[in-house]
């Protein structure tokens, strides 16, 4: 068979296709031959006629198998490309799903240390405002923010006007002021300072922090604030002599 007689597509075909039609081709010139010698080898006959039939059905099942095996390879080429396209969706999808974990683990990871830090943030603010001292002014507003200051951390209840009106009343704001002529002066117990305390119920009542002095103002306010709690609830309920 020459090779213009191949039909162009089975020129194309690779080295391994091209030995599986030659093969079968093969096999059907060897049928041929075969047809060609009698039934009785040593029997001499006549020669026979050499019928084109037999020719013509190989090479027609030389090009069936050659189609068959082309048809083979292009079916093994789509089922290996579907494969490696499964194959390259399935590592995207992966990665993908990968990556959003990190991304997702990076953003949980990123708030826990801003909410860490800013937690860090405020403690270390009430720690320089707990530490901080406050500076008050040496005069009656001063005294007074000074001893509400107090007041409000051992838990003492009281205002800036239920202080203020009751020391106007009792000493005019004067911190050194003192009372000589009532029965508890008589008595070798005068009242002193800007919320006319005696001497018994100061002590009695100082409040922790401050001087254990009757005439220092803040002492004497937290005190009087702290015994007009006890006896009447708060120095806002004070309106006279107490």
């Amino acid at each position: 068979m020459s090779a213009s007689s191949i039909p162009g597509r089975l020129r194309r075909m690779n080295k391994t296709q091209k030995l599986s039609v030659a093969g079968v081709s093969a096999v059907a010139a060897a049928a041929i031959s075969l047809s060609l010698v009698p039934g009785n080898a040593d029997a001499e006959t006549e020669p026979q006629a050499i019928s084109g039939a037999p020719v013509v059905f190989a090479s027609a099942a030389g090009a069936s198998q050659a189609k068959t095996i082309q048809a083979s390879v292009i079916d093994q080429h789509s089922t290996a490309e579907q494969l490696i396209k499964a194959s390259d969706a399935a590592k995207a999808k992966k990665a993908a799903a990968v990556s959003k974990a990190k991304a997702k683990k990076a953003k949980a990871k990123a708030h826990a240390k801003a909410k860490k830090a800013a937690s860090k943030r405020g403690k270390q603010a009430a720690s320089r405002s707990e530490y901080r001292s406050p500076v008050f002014s040496n005069n009656l507003d001063g005294w007074i923010k000074e001893s509400l200051s107090i007041m409000k951390a051992k838990g003492i209840p009281g205002t800036y006007d239920g202080l203020h009106r009751n020391i106007i009343r009792e000493s005019s704001g004067n911190p050194k002021a003192i009372n000589d002529w009532d029965v508890n002066a008589v008595n070798g117990v005068p009242s002193k300072g800007l919320l006319q305390i005696i001497k018994p119920t100061f002590d009695a009542y100082h409040v922790g922090g401050t001087p254990h002095d009757q005439y220092d103002p803040v002492a004497n306010i937290t005190a009087s604030a702290n015994y007009a709690a006890d006896k009447y609830g708060s120095i806002d309920n004070v309106d006279s002599a107490y």
